[in-house]
C-alpha cells in the first residue's frame, strides 16, 4: 500500500441524496398525470370500440326484421324493469352482456341499469334507408343512435362518444338527454 493513499470507501453524502430523491420525486409528479391521461384515453377508446360493436348488433338486428331499427327505450333507472332496452333487445346479437359497459363506467351505471350508453328512442322503429332525425337531417353520418350514458372520459376532455347511423364513432361535447 502506497503512503498517502487511502483505501476508505466513499458513499453519498446527504445533499446528493436529497438532490437525487427531488430529482425522482419531479419524474414522477410529472409522469403520474401523463399515465392517468393515457389510461384515460385507452379506456375511451376502447368505449368506442363497444359502440362500434353495439353497431354492428343493430345492424345484424335491422337486417333480421326487414331493415327496420328495434323500438327501445333510450333506457331503464334499474335491471329489474321490464322493458325493451339495448342490453335486452340486442343481446343475441353481440359477444356478450360486457359489450354493454363502457370501461369508463366507473357509477356502477351498468351493474345498476344494464347498459353505460343510451339509445335514441327518436328513431325508433325507422326504415334504415330512410332514417329522419327530427326532421333535421337524412344523412346517416349525422343520426346519433347511441351515445355514453355520461362523460365517463373526463381526463380525455368534456366529450361523450356518439355512435351515428353510418357505423361511425365520434367524440361530441356531452350533452344531457332525460329519458323519462
Amino acid at each position: 500500500m502506497k503512503c498517502g493513499a487511502s483505501q476508505e470507501a466513499r458513499g453519498f453524502t446527504l445533499l446528493e441524496l436529497l438532490v437525487v430523491m427531488a430529482i425522482a420525486a419531479l419524474i414522477f409528479g410529472l409522469a403520474i398525470p401523463s399515465y392517468h391521461r393515457v389510461k384515460s384515453q385507452a379506456s375511451s377508446a376502447a368505449c368506442a370500440g363497444k359502440l362500434r360493436d353495439i353497431g354492428i348488433a343493430v345492424n345484424a338486428y335491422t337486417g333480421d326484421h326487414g331493415l327496420r331499427l328495434p323500438v327501445m327505450a333510450a333506457a331503464r333507472d334499474n335491471r329489474k324493469e321490464d322493458i325493451p332496452v339495448m342490453d335486452t333487445v340486442l343481446l343475441e346479437y353481440v359477444k356478450d352482456e360486457i359489450t354493454f359497459q363502457c370501461p369508463s363506467d366507473h357509477k356502477g351505471l351498468f351493474e345498476k341499469s344494464g347498459s353505460s350508453y343510451f339509445w335514441n328512442s327518436l328513431i325508433n322503429g325507422q326504415m334504415t334507408g330512410n332514417m329522419n332525425f327530427l326532421g333535421f337531417t337524412k344523412n346517416s353520418t349525422r343520426i346519433p343512435i347511441v351515445s355514453d350514458k355520461e362523460n365517463f372520459h373526463k381526463n380525455v376532455g368534456d366529450e361523450v362518444n356518439i355512435l351515428y347511423a353510418d357505423g361511425h364513432v365520434k367524440k361530441k361535447l356531452q350533452f344531457v338527454v332525460d329519458p323519462h
